[in-house]
């Protein structure tokens, strides 16, 4: 059974940094697309980022780009998510997920599998 787990959020200043952390167990994560998406209260999922498995490749919706980086480290079994330049409206919660692909339609239709229980980022003054 695939089983994702997600750290690292918390309560940040606008402007602030935090990294998000999705430790995979009980499968490799090497061959699979992850994603990161987010729910704010009230609001639909909106996928935000995915990296493919091999020879990475990455996407960012135009709500995050320039500002979020994703990567992986298959040695570790463990996917990231850089968020800089926090604003309030990225408070919600995070969560990652497998994906059936890395492309901006599977981001906008936030076509995942499998996720976390999500970790809370709140970003206020």
């Amino acid at each position: 059974q695939v089983q994702l787990e997600e750290s690292g959020g918390g309560l940040v200043q606008p402007g602030g940094s935090l990294r998000l952390s999705c430790a995979a167990s009980r499968f490799a994560l090497d061959y699979y697309t992850i994603a990161w998406f987010r729910q704010a209260p009230g609001k639909e999922r909106e996928g935000i980022s995915c990296i493919t498995g091999s020879r990475p490749t990455t996407y960012y919706a135009d709500s995050v780009k320039g500002r979020f980086t994703i990567s992986r480290v298959n040695a570790k079994n463990m996917v990231y998510l850089q968020m800089n330049s926090l604003k309030p409206e990225d408070t919600a919660v995070y969560y990652c997920a497998t994906a059936v692909g890395c492309t901006q339609e599977v981001i906008a239709q936030a076509l995942f599998n499998f996720w976390g229980q999500g970790t809370r980022v709140t970003v206020s003054s």
